[in-house]
């Protein structure tokens, strides 16, 4: 029996998903707080697990704890070591609630730490999460609906992870940004990314992208770009990139944004979803990797669809 991938709509969750944004920056935050640095900031990301999400585990002194969302009972729940549990539920919390629930459960569990309060990867107006009133939008069937959808991909990110042999990353959640990737690496080094993005540090950009990428990943939407999508990038962007041609027929060059975008709902109303998304992964990936001239032999594994 195949998965059914539900609907997501931009305009619909909108709400939903800027607040869960700024919940999950809040937590991401708490464990860059706590974790020694690793290259392309993957030590800092959240793990889909059947439940929702996770920080995985952090270590704090003589313990160890673990943050969870859990979009199935619609809770936030920190486990420790030291057999102690604490949880929230989410409906009817502001940013600033939350931001102040999750640091009383942590005082209470003996876990006294910092975080930089203020948002991250956001344009526009932003306010330190503990001043935040206005972002209060949360309905548990599109968070549902949208963790439903994050264990699809992943299943389909992994399945083309397979197929290349170089260096790449896991797939994981970014919180800074609120999507889900996977980054192939040609193992040459790649010129000095400019940086420039609110409230990101430029080294962290330049430590991203320090080496040749190609980065594949999903994410709710935007103003820009209003809807649901899977995107693909090359850094650097070689010559005859967005002017190739593409498939599915869905999938199309976006200029503004620099990036291979395929619409969610392409996907979602396909009659093979997988095929269709591992379609524009390998199209996008044969795309970059030819005109960057990168070595053939990173990619050559077969996979099976589930």
């Amino acid at each position: 029996m195949k998965m059914q991938w539900p609907e997501l709509s931009y305009q619909k969750g909108k709400s939903t998903y800027e607040t869960l944004q700024l919940w999950t920056q809040i937590v991401g935050k708490i464990k860059l707080a706590r974790l020694p640095w690793v290259n392309h900031s993957w030590n800092i990301t959240l793990h889909i697990t059947p439940t929702g999400l996770s920080t995985q585990t952090i270590p704090y002194q003589d313990q160890h704890f673990q943050i969870d969302f859990d979009f199935i009972v619609h809770q936030l729940k920190i486990t420790s070591t030291k057999r102690e549990v604490k949880q929230f539920a989410l409906n009817n919390l502001s940013v600033a609630d939350f931001y102040k629930q999750i640091f009383e459960n942590l005082r209470e569990l003996e876990i006294d730490l910092e975080i930089n309060t203020m948002p991250s990867e956001i344009f526009g107006k932003i306010t330190p999460f503990e001043l935040d009133t206005e972002h209060v939008g949360y309905d548990p069937d599109r968070a549902s609906a949208f963790h439903q959808a994050l264990l699809n991909i992943q299943d389909v990110f992994m399945l083309f992870r397979t197929k290349f042999t170089g260096k790449a990353s896991p797939v994981h959640f970014f919180w800074g940004g609120f999507d889900l990737a996977l980054a192939f690496f040609s193992g040459r080094k790649a010129p000095k990314h400019p940086g420039k993005v609110p409230g990101m540090p430029d080294w962290v950009l330049q430590d991203a992208y320090s080496s040749e990428v190609s980065d594949a990943g999903f994410w709710t939407g935007s103003e820009t770009l209003p809807e649901a999508a899977f995107y693909c990038y090359l850094y650097p962007e070689p010559e005859g990139y967005k002017e190739a041609n593409v498939s599915p027929p869905e999938a199309y060059y976006n200029h503004t944004l620099g990036e291979f975008i395929l619409p969610y709902v392409a996907v979602q109303n396909a009659a093979d979803p997988q095929a269709k998304l591992l379609e524009f992964l390998e199209s996008t990936y044969a795309i970059g990797s030819g005109l960057a001239k990168w070595n053939e032999e990173l990619f050559e594994q077969e996979v099976k669809l589930n």
